[in-house]
């Protein structure tokens, strides 16, 4: 099992940026595709962003296209996530994930205990 530990969360002004942070325990890190999901209170967990084992491939939510960009290091076992232009509504706990490449939360078999970000109007 992997073990997943997500950090970058904070309190941020609109407009403003995080860096999201995912580090993974597992030698075998580059043999699993990334994602992050988020969280708001009183929501469903929501798909944000994934990317494959290589780094090649990428996908994001329409909510934070343009605006989102994931990557890995593979030789950091870690997978990032930078948050620009931040509304509001990106209000959540944001977890990474590890598993196959998909949008659905379902394909992920390993999960952080998640990071909180907050952005304040």
């Amino acid at each position: 099992q992997v073990q997943l530990v997500e950090s970058g969360g904070g309190l941020v002004q609109a407009g403003g940026s995080l860096r999201l942070s995912c580090a993974a325990s597992l030698r075998t890190f580059d043999r699993y595709a990334m994602g992050w999901f988020r969280q708001a209170p009183g929501k469903e967990r929501e798909f944000v962003a994934a990317i494959s084992w290589s780094g090649s491939s990428t996908y994001y939510a329409s909510s934070v296209k343009g605006r989102f960009t994931i990557s890995r290091d593979n030789a950091k076992n870690t997978v990032y996530l930078q948050t620009n232009s931040l509304k509001p509504e990106d209000t959540a706990v944001y977890y990474c994930a590890a598993g196959s490449l998909s949008y659905s939360s379902s394909n992920y078999g390993s999960w952080g205990q998640g990071t909180q970000v907050t952005v304040s109007s």
